[in-house]
């Protein structure tokens, strides 16, 4: 008998729709990455992508414990020099919360292009309404 190796032709790939209102933003991040990632799958190999696609909805209110809202930081560069600019949590999603959870969950993918390809497979909405009606998502309960 032969030991079965996922290939990128032959994998099955699902449609959720995950609900972020009250949930904790690091253990909402955590399972979106392992389903990208496939890793619940049986036939998970770590040079295929065998993931599932993820839709997030109500990204803006995803919740974080303690002081988070206030301290914590989210750092990028212009490119420029002295080109550093920050924004707390309440601003990143006040001004642009679907980059809340991507930032989270990108960081938790391998690093690459098969890290990038699984990042892909997974789309952010503020609000409730998504545009995917049509692939039939599934709800999964986090």
């Amino acid at each position: 008998m032969k030991t079965f190796t996922a290939k990128p032709e032959t994998v099955k790939r699902d449609w959720y729709v995950v609900d972020a209102v009250g949930k904790t933003l690091g253990r909402l991040a955590t399972e979106i990455a392992l389903r990208l990632r496939g890793k619940h799958k049986a036939e998970y190999a770590p040079h295929v992508d065998t993931g599932d696609y993820i839709i997030v909805v109500n990204a803006k209110k995803v919740a974080v414990t303690g002081n988070k809202r206030e301290d914590k930081i989210y750092y990028r560069h212009t490119g420029y020099i002295g080109g550093i600019k920050q924004a707390t949590f309440e601003e990143m999603i006040a001004r642009h919360p679907e980059r809340v959870i991507e930032i989270a969950v990108k960081g938790m993918l391998p690093k690459g292009p098969l890290g990038r390809a699984m990042y892909r497979k997974m789309k952010v909405y503020a609000g409730s309404a998504h545009n995917h009606a049509a692939q039939q998502p599934q709800v999964l309960d986090i």
